[in-house]
């Protein structure tokens, strides 16, 4: 965006040249978490492979009285390796 000429929150940085910016930057420490959240929205709450919906499952969690750790697993396994049952 800044090289357009557009306003940009982090106008000094080109992350396609340095993606590991996101995790090593100490003035915008902030980035880390703004791509943890990102995941999390893209990869894990819109997740629905082979019958396992991630909404769904937690909505029973939830309403289960959230006990045992099937639930828990699955997303660490979605977060970790892709797949909720690794």
């Amino acid at each position: 965006a800044a090289a357009d000429g557009r306003d940009s929150r982090y106008p000094t940085i080109d992350f396609c040249k340095d993606p590991e910016v996101i995790c090593s930057s100490a003035e915008y420490k902030e980035l880390k978490w703004i791509a943890g959240l990102f995941y999390w929205m893209e990869s894990v709450q819109t997740y629905n492979v082979d019958g396992w919906d991630y909404l769904t499952e937690l909505r029973s969690f939830v309403e289960g009285g959230m006990t045992g750790t099937s639930f828990i697993d699955a997303v660490s396994g979605i977060v970790n390796r892709g797949c909720h049952n690794p």
